[in-house]
């Protein structure tokens, strides 16, 4: 039997072993980040921010000049990395845990500033490489290892819908939601990616994107039934989108 390749690595892309869980999508929004950075020139005037969470190991992923931020902490480290090297694309990529959690004033601060950076925000509605906690996105009713009777609205709150959240700040230019659970939201997702790049490049303010994606490990299901999870529950409560984008340059 033969077998015929769909698709090229793209360069940026490093072609080595992964240590994700099978049925993690992080590697297919490694690959979607991947291919507009190198589609547009631009891998060696990259600069990546990992952080804390299963995005720890990703300069062993992408062959983008990297920095590791402390727990949290990556929009401010893009902060500086950005304004010493304004000529830099300079991106985050974090999970909800980190952004959205412990990181959440450093987003909210850097977004409200209007940093010219690029944020890529993974959310899977659970803490993935430190044990399955309860994250702030954790739905309502999930269970997990902090919340092992299901989270409870009126004792944790509902999710956070940081797509929105972002969108209301006045330095962001650009703010989605996304999914990785379909061909059509792949398509979706390569163009929120590049536009939010585009905001940057554009010297209009911050680009985010949120991205929807599944946790088998964590949510104790097979690959199929998580994909399947997020259009069936995810995406009702994380409406999929663009919440903003100004398209016009902001720098003052």
């Amino acid at each position: 039997m033969s077998e015929t390749i769909a698709f090229e690595r793209t360069p940026s892309v490093a072609d080595v072993p992964t240590h994700y869980c099978p049925g993690c999508q992080h590697g297919v929004a490694h690959r979607l980040a991947a291919e507009y950075l190198d589609g547009q020139g631009l891998a060696e005037k990259t600069l990546l921010v990992t952080s804390v969470g299963c995005s720890v190991l990703l300069y062993n992923y992408l062959n983008f000049d990297a920095v590791e931020a402390p727990h949290g902490r990556a929009p401010a480290v893009a902060t500086g990395l950005k304004r010493t090297n304004p000529d830099k694309v300079v991106f985050t990529y974090q999970g909800d845990g980190d952004l959205a959690s412990i990181g959440m004033a450093e987003i909210m601060h850097a977004a409200n500033r209007g940093e010219r950076i690029t944020v890529l925000f993974v959310n899977n509605t659970v803490y993935g490489m430190t044990g399955g906690q309860t994250a702030p996105t954790t739905m309502v009713g999930q269970k997990t290892t902090t919340s092992p009777a299901g989270r409870c609205a009126s004792t944790e709150g509902m999710p956070l819908r940081m797509a929105e959240i972002m969108a209301a700040l006045p330095g962001v230019a650009f703010s989605a939601r996304v999914a990785l659970d379909s061909v059509k939201h792949l398509a979706k997702a390569r163009k929120a990616i590049r536009h939010a790049f585009e905001a940057q490049l554009k010297d209009g303010g911050l680009g985010f994107v949120e991205i929807l994606a599944t946790c088998p490990t964590n949510w104790k299901m097979t690959s199929v039934q998580a994909n399947e999870r997020i259009s069936k529950e995810l995406i009702p409560y994380f409406p999929l989108g663009v919440f903003k984008d100004l398209k016009t340059p902001g720098a003052c």
